[in-house]
């Protein structure tokens, strides 16, 4: 394929001509990641909670309610958020032009107007602005074109990763959108019990019962600023930040605390084969945490 054919797949994604939008987007997504995360049923390593994406932006997939169920997806097509019933109920919400706490009263209302009542906690995870969902009158920016393109980058990075994911025939999550930090990512596990430690919470004591490789595309925020793919290794293994990567300018960090692999996403955008490139780091970080935590990888790995 032409290189600049490739090139042009792949949009740039530059941070910081978005990230007022991307706040706002992100604000609207932990709306909806918490009505999933009240109604759906609880699952293992709280599968329950995240979102996905979907033909035209992102889903919540269908919620069990009572004597239907129901769906809520951002439409980036037509930048709506749809809300449907099995019941035949349809409503449509306008996205952007509203502040936060007039997008979750709307959002509340019609769910209420289609027979579903739901209570979330309304306070941000993880984000700088603290204000809750409903008292959050600011003005937000909401610019079509940008999340329209990050939606496609999330359509292509979702593509590597479910063939990625093909692979192994181990205990694997599916790839999935994690509201919390607006990353998409997919998680392989050993089958081994991780060694018992203290968590803060329930959802890390959880996540993090078994030993896992887990990878991930996120657009960036205050720490790193810009879009990269990233992947890490719990427990985390001797000699984990040793091991080469791919391609040449992937990287180890330990600045969030432990070793965290990153391959800036501008650098895959503009290789030959954007596609190979991701696909090679991620191989890369398996291999690292497979070898040096010793996973019984033959075992693991779909024969080819």
């Amino acid at each position: 394929m032409d290189r600049k054919v490739q090139h042009s797949i792949y949009p740039p994604l530059p941070l910081e001509e978005w990230e007022e939008t991307k706040k706002t987007l992100h604000l609207y997504v932990q709306i909806i990641g918490k009505i999933r995360l009240s109604l759906f049923p609880k699952t293992n390593h709280w599968w329950h909670a995240p979102l996905y994406l979907s033909t035209r932006g992102i889903t919540t997939r269908p919620i069990p309610y009572r004597d239907m169920i129901f769906e809520i997806e951002f439409d980036f097509l037509h930048h709506v958020l749809s809300i449907q019933t099995s019941k035949g109920g349809k409503e449509l919400i306008k996205l952007g032009g509203t502040s936060i706490a007039q997008f979750y009263r709307s959002v509340v209302c019609t769910l209420a107007k289609l027979g579903i009542d739901v209570e979330i906690n309304t306070l941000p995870y993880d984000l700088g602005n603290k204000e809750p969902f409903e008292s959050n009158h600011s003005d937000v920016v909401y610019d079509e074109k940008y999340v329209s393109r990050f939606w496609h980058v999330l359509v292509l990075v979702n593509s590597v990763f479910e063939n990625f994911r093909a692979e192994y025939i181990g205990k694997s999550t599916p790839v999935h959108l994690f509201w919390h930090h607006l990353d998409l990512v997919v998680t392989r596990f050993s089958g081994k019990r991780a060694p018992e430690k203290e968590w803060p919470t329930n959802v890390e004591r959880e996540a993090y019962s078994h030993e896992v490789i887990s990878f991930g595309f996120w657009a960036g925020d205050d720490a790193v600023r810009e879009p990269a793919f990233y992947g890490y290794v719990y427990p985390e293994p001797e000699g984990l930040i040793d091991y080469p990567l791919q391609p040449d300018a992937a990287l180890w960090s330990t600045a969030p605390g432990y070793a965290m692999a990153f391959l800036p996403y501008e650098v895959a955008r503009q290789s030959a084969d954007p596609d190979q490139t991701i696909k090679n780091f991620l191989d890369s970080v398996y291999q690292a945490g497979c070898s040096c935590g010793k996973w019984d990888s033959k075992e693991l790995e779909l024969d080819s």
